[in-house]
């Protein structure tokens, strides 16, 4: 099952994996972070300037897990979201390896309480231990505080630049 597996970057998506990760995205995150369509998604992304996907697809082109890499604030950006049946088998960090070989420093925001379910009805697990095992920096003090959204601010820099 993992060796089937490939990451592929690439700055556009067609409409059948945009509607795949769509799907990811709407299964695998909290459920009051969804999107009702395509259209709304597709406005999501398109307020992303300088965005990039990874996209963690096997042979068959089905999508696994995505990530991407966008510019907010003079700062780049990530997110990351693995299909619930391939978590805990390195393909997380096998992603986020690939994110920082193009980056000197990434920030992120991290869901860091189980308080949330997804669609599915299960409990949301926060990913925040993941990102401290993987060179992340927790930000304590930089909260994002919203209606659909309580998290936590991460930081990983390259260390080896330095």
């Amino acid at each position: 099952m993992v060796n089937d597996l490939e990451i592929f970057r690439t700055t556009e998506l067609n409409e059948q994996v945009k509607n795949q990760v769509l799907d990811l995205w709407n299964n695998e995150y909290p459920e009051k972070l969804s999107y009702n369509n395509l259209t709304e998604f597709e406005s999501y992304l398109q307020n992303l300037p300088n965005l990039t996907h990874f996209l963690l697809t096997k042979k068959n082109n089905q999508i696994m897990g995505w990530a991407l890499t966008f510019d907010r604030n003079n700062e780049k950006w990530f997110a990351i979201i693995l299909t619930e049946s391939i978590k805990g088998k390195g393909l997380g960090r096998k992603i986020l390896d690939e994110l920082k070989q193009t980056e000197q420093v990434l920030y992120g925001w991290v869901i860091d309480h189980n308080n949330d379910k997804k669609k599915n009805g299960k409990q949301y697990l926060s990913p925040l231990k993941f990102y401290e095992k993987c060179d992340f920096e927790i930000l304590k003090d930089v909260r994002l505080e919203l209606d659909k959204i309580s998290a936590v601010k991460i930081k990983w820099t390259n260390k080896a630049s330095h």
